[in-house]
C-alpha cells in the first residue's frame, strides 16, 4: 500500500499544517481511511495541529488544520478542530517521544476491532508496533475524554492500538513514521484474517518475538552499524 507523507523538516507553524495536511490526502488516497473519517496530528509547540472536524481531504487546506493547546484550547476563528482531539492530545502527553497520530478506520483493522479480536504475533512484523501484540483497547465513545485515557494508557508501551468498534491510532517519531506504520497494521490486519480463515494461528513464542524485537532496533539505514 503506497503513501506519502510530508517530505520536508517541521520548522514552523506553517510547515506543521502542510505535513498534516500531506498526511491527511495520503490517508485518503491509499484507502485507510473512507469519506469522512479517521484524523490526522503533529505535535507542534506545547500543543498540535490537527485535522478539522467533518471535512473531506479534498476540501482541505493548510489554513483549515487547527491548533489546539496543551489545554484543549483553539482559537475561536479557527475550524472546529477534529472530535478526537482529546486521544490525540493524551497520546502526546503519555508518548513524549511521540510526534504524529494517524487515526484511521482501515477496512480489515477495524474489522478485528468491532470483532473484538486484538492482533497476536502470528508474524514477526507485529513487532513493528512495539510490542509482541497489536493490543485491542475497549469501547468508549467517541470524542471522549473516557477513550482518550484508554488510548493513552494503551500507547503506553506500544506504538498502534486497535480500538473496539471503532478502528485503529497509530503513533511514531513523525507523521511519515506514523502514517507507515498505519498503514502496516492494516496489512498485517488483512493477513490475520485471512489466517483465521484457514484455522487458527500458529503464533510465535515469546522468544521468537523478543528477538524480533531486539532486530528492529536495528533495522533500516537510520541504525548505526555495529
Amino acid at each position: 500500500m503506497g503513501n506519502t507523507a510530508v517530505k520536508h523538516p517541521v520548522r514552523d507553524q506553517h510547515d506543521a499544517r502542510i505535513a498534516v495536511l500531506e498526511t491527511t490526502r495520503a490517508v485518503a488516497s491509499s484507502g485507510l481511511s473512507p469519506g469522512r473519517s479517521g484524523n490526522v496530528s503533529a505535535r507542534f509547540g506545547d500543543g498540535m495541529i490537527i485535522t478539522p472536524s467533518g471535512m473531506l481531504a479534498s476540501e482541505t487546506g493548510s489554513d483549515d488544520m487547527v491548533f489546539v493547546s496543551a489545554e484543549g484550547k483553539s482559537e475561536k476563528s479557527a475550524r472546529k478542530p477534529s472530535s478526537e482531539w482529546r486521544f490525540h492530545l493524551a497520546a502526546y502527553h503519555a508518548r513524549p517521544d511521540c510526534n504524529g497520530v494517524v487515526h484511521t478506520h482501515s477496512m480489515n483493522a477495524t474489522a478485528l476491532a468491532c470483532a473484538h479480536k486484538p492482533i497476536p504475533a502470528f508474524h514477526y512484523m507485529v513487532a513493528a508496533a512495539g510490542g509482541t501484540d497489536i493490543p485491542l483497547i475497549p469501547y468508549a465513545t467517541f470524542g471522549t475524554g473516557e477513550l482518550a485515557a484508554m488510548v493513552a494508557a494503551g500507547l503506553a508501551h506500544r506504538n498502534a492500538l486497535l480500538m473496539a468498534n471503532h478502528g485503529q491510532i497509530a503513533i511514531g517519531a513523525t507523521l511519515t513514521a506514523a502514517l507507515e506504520l498505519a498503514a502496516e497494521v492494516e496489512v498485517l490486519a488483512e493477513q490475520y484474517i485471512k489466517v483465521l480463515g484457514l484455522g487458527p494461528a500458529n503464533l510465535l513464542s515469546a522468544a521468537e518475538m523478543a528477538e524480533a524485537l531486539a532486530k528492529f532496533k536495528s533495522y533500516g539505514q537510520s541504525a548505526q552499524n555495529s
